[in-house]
């Protein structure tokens, strides 16, 4: 007897559609509603972040401009979006910063914005994350919205919602049904969205555009963009923002020309099979200089930046600026990095990590095929919170954490290089052999190279970085280099260190590379020899006689 298969039936478009309309009128629903949630909760959002030397709250909305609220004693400053993807812009309340005095806040905020490209993509960044937060949260209502209406109509039961349809006394009512209910919420969200007016805050604030307020000013095409609010603030400050925008313009003047002469500064390329770092250290706020230690970092073929820390000089939470113009400015670079005795406090180090900087915290570490130790200064400069000023403890502290990352490279066994920010706190380190080169910074002078040799006769190289803010002190943020500025590359091969050439910046505008030398060529220099196996051709020394 032959079995017959059974014959699936496909449905037809008679059964199916029922269950499209129903589809249809759910998604009607629920995408209005969640696009509402999602942009009523964009626009009533904010967020605390710190740009240039303020604290700010940053306010999103849809104007396609920036507008920057100095307060009650300065002008606002508005400048459009080269591309205000679905219409975004903000406003910027400034708040208040650790200056001594609105001279000094203008000088610093000039300074800053020379080189605004970190704070932007700060600014960026922060509005890309509420974005995304408001599109979740509008996206979870949706969902949740959904689910009730799932549930409701199916706890109906089928005969129920037939009646409930027959009742409507319609020859076609699920299509009348979707229409007027998607009808009803769409013109419902569209009344909603419209409710707030993003360009209302500015709606009664009068324009000029700061070439025509200054018209003094050389002219500028980043200023050229901005425009400012016509009123007393802007005319009682005069004096104040036309000095800060000439600190502005001499800072741009002599960075922008210093990052231009960098193209044509020759250093060594790396060979085959090696690889190029380049160090920083002690910037100190001048986030100026970052221009040209990106260029001279493309001119060796650097893929990987080392920071040794003092990219701040108060540790203060306005100072992030520093840490985003370095995170901007190296963003396609490996950063491996320790904080310095002036970036403590509660807030640099964990900025570092957020902009992505791989921050060494004492444990070996494999990076880029490069296996590092380092770990941030324990000690607190007389500039920065906490500073207790016993120099037993910053003794005890630098001694501890010595001997810590001695024991931990040593027992590693394959360590290459150890970052720290004072050659302080790999003494002991580089006298055990255990790394082939130890780099600071931290005496805004060069050191080095030097090297020292283990007791078993083991050779470690050890170089102190200058200032390469060109800094006195703690303070380098201004229109110009205060003293020698200092960068060094270092290559790499097989994952080991093999050659070092440091990079001189002088204040009039002049970088001169050194001579690359290998660390092979800087041992046999420098090691000492022992008498004992030393080839001589010298006579066996005689009694010695005094005159």
């Amino acid at each position: 007897m032959k079995l017959r298969r059974p014959q699936l039936r496909r449905p037809t478009l008679r059964a199916v559609l029922p269950r499209l309309l129903a589809l249809a009128v759910l998604l009607a629903i629920v995408v209005p509603i969640g696009l509402v949630v999602a942009r009523t909760t964009f626009e009533s959002s904010e967020r605390s972040i710190s740009i240039g030397a303020h604290q700010a709250i940053l306010r999103p909305d849809y104007s396609g401009e920036i507008v920057a609220d100095f307060g009650p004693l300065l002008p606002m400053v508005k400048v459009p979006l080269d591309d205000p993807r679905f219409g975004i812009g903000a406003r910027i309340q400034l708040g208040d910063a650790d200056v001594a005095s609105l001279d000094e806040l203008l000088a610093r905020d000039a300074v800053i914005a020379s080189q605004p490209d970190g704070e932007i993509a700060a600014v960026e960044a922060a509005l890309r994350s509420m974005w995304i937060d408001s599109a979740v949260r509008g996206a979870g209502v949706a969902v949740a919205v959904g689910a009730v209406l799932v549930t409701a109509w199916v706890s109906v039961g089928r005969e129920r919602r037939a009646r409930i349809l027959a009742g409507t006394r319609h020859p076609q009512p699920r299509p009348v049904l979707a229409v007027v209910t998607a009808g009803a919420v769409v013109v419902g969200a569209l009344v909603v969205a419209d409710r707030a007016d993003p360009t209302s805050v500015n709606r009664d604030v009068e324009w000029v555009s700061l070439s025509a307020a200054f018209p003094d000013l050389p002219s500028d095409p980043r200023i050229d963009r901005l425009e400012v609010s016509d009123g007393a603030a802007l005319r009682s400050g005069a004096s104040l923002i036309e000095g800060a925008l000439r600190t502005y313009q001499e800072s741009g003047a002599f960075f922008d020309k210093l990052a231009e002469t960098a193209k044509d500064v020759e250093v060594r390329t790396p060979e085959e099979g090696q690889t190029v770092a380049l160090v920083v250290t002690d910037r100190h706020d001048n986030i100026a200089i970052d221009p040209t230690a990106r260029q001279i970092a493309e001119n060796a073929e650097a893929t990987l930046l080392l920071d040794l820390g003092d990219d701040t000089s108060n540790g203060a939470s306005w100072e992030e600026f520093s840490i985003n113009s370095l995170a901007r400015e190296f963003r396609d670079f490996e950063i491996v990095a320790v904080a310095g005795n002036h970036d403590q406090g509660p807030n640099i180090a964990d900025h570092m990590e957020d902009q992505g900087f791989q921050l060494l915290t004492g444990e070996p570490e494999t990076i880029d095929g490069i296996r590092f130790i380092g770990d941030s200064d324990p000690r607190s400069s007389g500039l920065t919170k906490g500073y207790t000023g016993d120099e037993d403890d910053n003794i005890a502290a630098i001694k501890q954490q010595d001997e810590a990352m001695t024991e931990a490279a040593c027992d590693d066994g394959d360590v290459a290089v150890a970052l720290v920010h004072s050659a302080a706190s790999a003494r002991q380190l580089a006298q055990s052999g255990c790394v082939d080169l130890v780099l600071s910074g931290h005496l805004h002078r060069q050191v080095g190279p030097d090297v020292v040799l283990s007791d078993d006769g083991d050779p470690t190289v050890t170089l102190t970085t200058g200032t390469t803010g060109g800094a006195i002190y703690a303070f380098a943020l201004g229109t110009g280099l205060r003293r020698e500025a200092q960068m060094t590359l270092v290559t790499f091969e097989d994952g080991r260190p093999v050659g070092l050439q440091l990079i001189d910046i002088q204040p009039g505008g002049t970088i001169t590379p050194q001579a690359y030398v290998t660390l092979e060529d800087i041992i046999a220099e420098q090691a000492p020899v022992d008498p004992a196996t030393a080839p001589t051709d010298a006579p066996e020394p005689g009694p010695a006689t005094v005159e």
